[in-house]
This record gives C-alpha cells, structure tokens and sequence, in this order.
C-alpha cells in the first residue's frame, strides 16, 4: 500500500518545524510588544504596596494608576538611592535612577557585598550595596514616614516587603510582604490584615538608633509585658516563617544595612528634602 505523500514522515517533520518557528515568533513578538507593559503595570504595583506600608489611604487596592501616579509626581513620596555602607544618597546618575533594579544588583559581583555573619540569618549569602528608600512628606513638604525594603528567606521561599516608619524613625507605621510562596494558612498569613495590623506602633529600639537597643521581633506566642512594645504575635503553626520575619528586621535595622542611613537621617532632619547628605 503505497502512502500518502501529505503524510510522509518528511511532511510531518517540515509542517511540525514550521509551526514551532511560527509559534515561537509569535510568543516573542507578544514578549517584546508588551514588556513595556510589563513593566508598567510592575512599577504601578510596587508603589501600590508602598502607598498601603504608609497607610496613606483606607483602601490602596481601589486606587487607579493614575491616582498613584500622582501621588509618587506631585512630590507627596520621594523615591531616592542610598548607600547602605555609608547611609548617603547616591548621586551618581548610573545609579541613581529610575531603572536601578536592586534584584539585578545583588546578583552583580560589582554591585552587591557579602553578608556578614550578623545577618547571617535572612537566608541570603549576598546583598545590593544601594537600595531605593521612598520619603513620604506631608503637606508642607516635611518628612512624614520613611518606607524601607526588606527581603529575606521565610521557610520556602524568599519573602519582599516593605516597612513604614513614622518620622521619629523607630516607630513601625506599616509592615507588608508583597511576594512570598509561603504555605498558605500558616506562613503564607503575613499577608493577614490582622497580624500586620500588629505592627503598627511597634519600636525598632529601646532608646535611640543603635544596635545595641535594637528589640523589635517576633515572639513565641504573646509576648511578653516587657517586649509587648516591641514585639508582635508569632504566626501559629509557621514558627521557620516568624522566625524569619524577625531575622528581617533585626538585620535590615542593623549597621550592617539601614542603621548608618537611619542615624543620619535622624540627626538631619531639619536639612532639605530630609536628605543625610544635607
């Protein structure tokens, strides 16, 4: 019996390559058409998360792009890079702008810096030696909150936050985790209203920025009346997870990361734009 030509096993090969040629031009031309707006709507969805660290509305989820937008142009949040090693802002403008990609960094040899055994335990052998902070002002343009990136591991994977601190720079205005693949139920409740709703208050240190003072965490439990000023309810059943919330704080608020930029920020206050460098 003699075979259709159509179905050939040459045929079948050529119509198969083709269609995997035509199907991956098109999956690359959609990449590349709508990386733009990847991007835009990646960029919208950060600044939504530090709109609702700061609690600067009831419900941020509402808000529409171009509300944001707003808040971030008319000068009400200020996006500015620092140095962590010296707690200056970076005015280098390869640096300094608005495609810095801190993620990107951290993986660069020539951009990050090991982490010193202190910190050893957010999970993460390396970190960026410049991160982006956000000032928040209010209306006559004094700083209002300063809102931090933190990141490190929780018990599957690599927790991003951020942390809102009141213009006295050690009391938490806010505290949220906007990417996370913790378990659902149980780690995965830092994303609860309620547990971060616990934060709101808290103090960074005993007294003034100093790691000797710092006491904010994560009890076992409830804390106690001699922590309850610093410390919020551990998760119940996600104790790696806690524990790992906690090592976030206690390093991103150390010398080794936000205290050298804290403490100059807190004896500069009164300088212009609320900058350390004066």
């Amino acid at each position: 019996m003699q075979t259709n030509q159509r179905d050939s096993i040459r045929n079948t090969f050529v119509v198969s390559l083709v269609l995997c040629i035509v199907c991956s031009l098109l999956v690359s031309t959609a990449a590349v058409a709508l990386k733009e707006v990847q991007s835009e709507n990646k960029r919208i969805d950060r600044q939504r998360n530090i709109i609702e660290v700061a609690r600067l509305v009831e419900n941020p989820r509402l808000l529409k792009a171009k509300d944001i937008t707003d808040l971030f142009s008319n000068g009400s949040i200020e996006a500015k890079v620092v140095d962590l090693q010296t707690g200056d802002y970076v005015v280098d403008t390869e640096i300094a702008n608005d495609l810095f990609d801190e993620r990107k960094a951290a993986k660069d040899e020539k951009m990050n810096t090991i982490i010193r055994a202190a910190g050893s335990g957010i999970g993460i052998q390396k970190r960026e030696k410049f991160t982006r902070v956000y000032l928040v002002k209010d209306k006559q343009g004094q700083l209002d909150q300063v809102v931090l990136p933190i990141y490190g591991k929780g018990l599957w994977s690599t927790m991003y936050g951020f942390v809102a601190l009141k213009s006295d720079l050690k009391t938490v205005n806010g505290l949220t985790y906007y990417e996370h693949g913790e378990t659902p139920g149980l780690g995965g409740e830092v994303d609860n209203p309620k547990w971060k709703t616990q934060w709101q208050g808290k103090q960074i240190w005993r007294g003034d920025v100093d790691d000797s003072t710092l006491a904010i965490g994560v009890a076992k439990g409830m804390p106690t009346p001699d922590n309850a000023a610093y410390m919020v309810d551990g998760l119940s059943g996600a104790s790696i997870t806690s524990r790992g919330v906690e090592n976030m704080m206690k390093y991103w608020f150390s010398s080794d990361a936000f205290g050298p930029y804290l403490k100059k920020l807190a004896s500069q206050k009164g300088a212009p734009n609320g900058s350390p460098n004066g």
